[in-house]
């Protein structure tokens, strides 16, 4: 008996580890796509601008596509 609660508490140990570890991991994408929304949105206004510079009308960022 003994030796199959020590085997469950092995378990429980590692499955405990094993979400601590993808909480850190989902803990840092999360951080990672924040950062690369803001740099997404950054190069589409960057990019609609140049695009009415160069004598555009509506720049392509705010169009809606063809198909809609």
């Amino acid at each position: 008996m003994s030796d199959r609660i020590e085997r469950a508490e092995e378990q429980i140990a590692h499955l405990t580890r094993v979400v601590e570890d993808l909480s850190d991991i989902v803990t840092r994408q999360t951080t990672e796509v924040a950062a690369l929304t803001r740099r997404v949105a950054l190069l589409l206004q960057r990019e609609a601008e140049r695009e009415l510079d160069a004598g555009g009308s509506v720049p392509l960022a705010d169009q809606r596509p063809p198909h809609w």
